[in-house]
């Protein structure tokens, strides 16, 4: 359809036609081919002075309707979205909080665009582990209801869940020892006993 020379020379062009609808300066680079990362920086803000890019956060470019779980994302990495986002749309808690809340190598609160992304410090090894952690599209880390769950009892003593019959009990067992702490077995068995 194109040929590689007119996708390298259509940055914008390149960027559309990715999936993707957030991207870091690396990304781009990458998807482009390109090296020389002071004139692919001065492409990029000249189509966002055109208003044909965002730029909602230094180095991160993004698309005018952009995902905001692939932002949350790529704001720091590594990190996943969990806690009280996945929790509430699991069924789990039912308090509305617009917050997209994620687990990270440190503690943040950042407003971008109306909208605000929580991130909570959690332990290196912790972090890193993927067991319970869904990939999706875009470069989208996501907790399943289970690890947000867990996450959540270890980040906080004391936590009120509305419904946890939505959890499978077999698969917080199975991702408690990751976790390493012997508080958050008594917590997490003082919470499901009943479930």
């Amino acid at each position: 359809m194109f040929s590689s020379r007119e996708v390298k020379n259509n940055v914008l062009l390149t960027i559309y036609q990715d999936s993707r609808t957030v991207f870091r300066l690396n990304d781009i680079a990458l998807l482009l081919g390109e090296s020389n990362f002071v004139s692919l920086n001065k492409k990029l803000n000249y189509y966002v002075r055109k208003g044909q890019l965002g730029n909602p956060r230094k180095g991160i470019y993004a698309k005018p309707d952009y995902n905001q779980e692939e932002l949350a994302c790529s704001i720091y990495t590594p990190c996943y979205i969990s806690l009280e986002y996945v929790l509430q749309k699991a069924g789990i808690i039912f308090q509305f909080d617009s917050r997209i809340t994620t687990i990270s190598y440190l503690s943040r609160s950042i407003d971008i665009g109306g909208k605000t992304y929580f991130f909570r410090k959690i332990k290196g090894e912790i972090l890193i582990n993927t067991s319970g952690i869904l990939r999706l599209d875009n470069q989208i880390n996501i907790a399943s209801a289970e690890r947000a769950f867990l996450d959540i009892l270890y980040l906080n003593k004391e936590y009120y869940f509305d419904n946890l019959n939505v959890l499978n009990k077999r698969l917080v067992y199975k991702l408690l020892p990751l976790y390493s702490s012997n508080s958050l077995n008594a917590r997490v068995k003082k919470q499901i006993q009943n479930v």
